[in-house]
């Protein structure tokens, strides 16, 4: 007895079926993981700017450490690829120290730090609240 087999194309569309099932997945995936890596790019420039401010506070106290009526501020000084300005306002003891950081890239943050400043040189400077973006 003779089998015959119909040549009919089944195997070739389900070949086709499964060849563009697995490209939509990997595509999603592809798209999901371009996303995610956009998020850390993000993540890692807006760290970059937070110490930037963080950096020009450190320099603010800095300065009122050696000379506490100082209230000059910078504007746009640069540091590590990026900049910040400082502001500070207030009257001694309390001065409110403000400083904004940008990264090369263009994120920005900024920190501000109530402070309370001693009475003698050098000058001990206590942080009685510290805001981070607000």
């Amino acid at each position: 007895m003779k089998l015959g087999f119909r040549n009919n194309g089944t195997v070739l569309l389900i070949a086709v079926f499964v060849v563009a099932l697995l490209s939509a997945v990997v595509i999603g995936m592809l798209h999901v993981i371009t996303g995610e890596i956009q998020i850390m790019r993000n993540q890692v420039y807006l760290t970059h700017a937070l110490a930037t401010s963080e950096a020009g506070l450190n320099d603010a106290f800095a300065e009122i450490r050696s000379d506490s009526s100082w209230t000059a501020g910078f504007t746009g000084k640069a540091f590590n690829g990026g900049s910040y300005t400082v502001t500070v306002t207030g009257s001694l003891p309390n001065l409110t120290i403000e400083s904004t950081g940008a990264s090369a890239q263009g994120f920005v943050a900024r920190v501000a730090a109530d402070t309370t400043i001693g009475t003698s040189s050098p000058y001990i400077i206590r942080i009685d609240e510290l805001r981070i973006n607000e």
